[in-house]
């Protein structure tokens, strides 16, 4: 886990202005240059070399360049990546006592090393997929209800 951690611990920089600028048209041209092909080539001019790449690949720095052009910070993280507590709280956005409590009760899959917790990446995604889907149930109920009683919504 040693290059995952040091991915997840990174400091977060936003884009300058002038990478919000450039990272907008690069991800305009990159999405309009892939083609239909499993892989592609890349023409770097600066060490005027070609690089093979799959198409995959090009697919996911499209995505970063965009999310770049609106100003946002990105962070890699590997599916298959082993999470601390503290980690996995961060992303989740909650405090990591309440996620511990998820793991104790069993939400959320988890083994120990040693004396420690480690959560998947891909495990911790599929909670937040399964709570957010939950959130928008309960959301359109509370809507729903609130129509019913005419309270304006």
């Amino acid at each position: 886990m040693s290059g995952t951690s040091s991915t997840l611990r990174a400091p977060v920089r936003l884009p300058t202005e002038e990478e919000v600028h450039l990272a907008a048209e690069s991800s305009r041209l990159l999405a309009a240059c892939i083609g239909k092909g499993e892989q592609a080539r890349l023409r770097l001019i600066d060490g005027d070399a070609d690089v093979n790449v799959p198409v995959s690949a090009i697919h996911m720095l499209v995505d970063i360049l965009s999310e770049m052009a609106r100003g946002n910070a990105i962070s890699l993280v590997p599916v298959h990546a082993e999470l601390t507590t503290q980690q996995a709280a961060d992303l989740l956005n909650v405090s990591r006592p309440y996620l511990v409590k998820q793991l104790e009760a069993g939400k959320i899959p988890f083994h120990k090393t040693g004396r420690h917790r480690r959560i998947r990446f891909d495990d911790l995604m599929a909670y937040k997929v399964e709570v957010d889907a939950q959130c928008r149930r309960i959301a359109d109920d509370l809507t729903a209800e609130a129509q019913e009683l005419g309270l304006g919504y």
